[in-house]
């Protein structure tokens, strides 16, 4: 007879090729939270650009989205592998749900250089993370090595993200910069001998809900378009044209099965790190949009607001997920090409539309 409590469960790897893997409840209670961080990134990307600070705006966005976004893929890709679902595993995700609106709550000051609060969020979830593979080092001998050289790895890690708040100005952020190199050869380095049992499809299901999660950035716009177009008229297009982008990457995104991409590590890093463009460009465009509604920039910058992230998402997609077919990166030639032909977001929309024609009207028939 088994001695092992019903409330602690033995942290064992899963079954790669376990049958109908879904995506948890607790899992889906997380994403929720990263709401809350990508969508206050967005809007201080959105204020960024329109008051006509977009480099400055532009470089702490992708910064603060990378910490948003790697904090994700970290809880993700361990319990795709080690998920048990047990009372130790739910309360160590409350502490990382904990990190992540504490990491959420700094967002803003990060936008102004001062990244203590979202690293303050990022060590709480780091410390939770860093419990879960010492777990997983204990309960699965096979992979040992792998989960201990994670536990390590990610702690190193958090003492240099502590030391880096030590440091200003140009410094500041080129460290900042060698620290993402570290924290991206971390999970290379630990699986470089032994992998970790991902399961393909339940990782291609967790990053669809996390696209749709960014394309409701778009969303977001488009209703506060719909709602000024009750005041001005006008802004019926923006909110259509929106409606049409959104539908349009939906449609290209969910198309074609993406676990048929994760055949194995190689492939998994390349497909999993290249999301962090998808994200972040995806998110820019519902904040691109929010600009056009503004108004308060001119016609280019507000249409190169919309129409840079929509190309840079293009391809991304097409060189991650969709590359039987040169349709994307042709689009997002067109993409650019709009914004010296007009208002450019009507002319996205409709590239868009033809787009998503064109790519039906030339898929094999299932």
């Amino acid at each position: 007879m088994s001695t092992t409590p019903r409330w602690r469960q033995p942290m064992r790897a899963r079954d790669k090729d376990e049958q109908h893997r879904a995506a948890t409840p607790l899992e889906l209670l997380f994403d929720l939270c990263f709401v809350v961080a990508i969508a206050v990134a967005g809007r201080l990307l959105h204020h960024s650009i329109s008051e006509h600070h977009v480099a400055h705006g532009i470089g702490a966005y992708l910064l603060v989205f990378f910490s948003i976004w790697w904090a994700w893929m970290n809880f993700t890709w361990f319990a795709s592998a080690y998920d048990t679902d047990d009372v130790p595993y739910r309360l160590t995700a409350l502490v990382q749900i904990a990190g992540v609106l504490v990491l959420a709550a700094g967002v803003e000051d990060a936008f102004d250089g001062d990244y203590a609060i979202v690293t303050l969020g990022y060590v709480i979830m780091r410390a939770g993370l860093v419990t879960q593979w010492l777990r997983a080092a204990h309960a699965d001998p096979e992979r040992r090595r792998t989960a201990l050289r994670m536990a390590i790895g990610v702690s190193a890690c958090m003492v240099g993200w502590g030391l880096i708040l030590l440091t200003h100005d140009t410094l500041h952020l080129v460290l900042f910069l060698v620290m993402i190199g570290f924290e991206l050869a971390v999970p290379m380095w630990a699986e470089r001998h032994v992998t970790t049992p991902w399961h393909a499809h339940h990782i291609a299901e967790r990053y669809g809900l996390l696209f749709i999660i960014v394309l409701g950035e778009i969303i977001l716009s488009t209703t506060l378009a719909v709602q000024a177009g009750f005041v001005q008229d006008r802004l019926w297009w923006v909110a259509a044209s929106g409606l049409v982008i959104v539908f349009a990457f939906w449609w290209l995104y969910f198309d074609e099965p993406a676990h048929r991409r994760l055949v194995d590590n190689r492939h998994a890093f390349v497909w999993g790190y290249g999301h962090f463009v998808v994200f972040a460009s995806a998110a820019a465009i519902g904040a691109g949009i929010a600009v056009v509604v503004d108004d308060k920039t001119s016609r280019l910058t507000s249409s190169l607001a919309v129409a840079v992230p929509v190309a840079i998402l293009l391809v991304a997609l097409w060189v991650l997920h969709l590359r039987r077919s040169w349709l994307l990166p042709g689009a997002a030639v067109l993409v650019l090409a709009s914004t010296l032909a007009g208002p450019a977001l009507v002319l996205v929309a409709i590239i868009m539309a033809a787009l998503v024609a064109a790519w039906v009207a030339t898929s094999p028939r299932r």
